[in-house]
């Protein structure tokens, strides 16, 4: 029994150290970014039936692999309240977007009741 167990773990940890670890990707890597003077804000253009308008958005941090959009509230809420995630998501690694609706804060605020 004892025989099996150490076999089992001398398997598992050969196993572990046989594979090629990455050089995981700094979290503020801005390389081949186009917001990277703007601190990751966007102006995203969006097509309407009733013409073209801009919704301001934010990206901030850089992971591959984990990616949070972060929704407000509304109509009428802005971005403002989601920024507490300032404090937590970068100590976690954590890439995330904020935007504002068309309609809200940054992003264009059309005078067209229908949108």
């Amino acid at each position: 029994m004892k025989t099996s167990i150490a076999l089992a773990g001398g398997l598992l940890l050969a196993s572990c150290g046989a594979r090629p670890i990455a050089e995981p990707q700094p979290y503020f890597d801005n390389s081949g970014r186009d917001d990277v003077l703007s601190g990751g804000v966007k102006m995203i253009p969006i097509t309407t039936s009733k013409g073209t308008f801009h919704v301001w958005t934010k990206r901030v941090g850089s992971n591959p692999r984990i990616k949070v959009l972060l929704l407000h509230g509304g109509p009428g809420f802005t971005h403002e309240y989601l920024e507490c995630f300032d404090s937590h998501f970068p100590g976690a690694g954590i890439e995330y977007y904020y935007y504002d609706q068309l309609g809200s804060f940054y992003s264009d605020q059309p005078d067209e009741p229908s949108l």
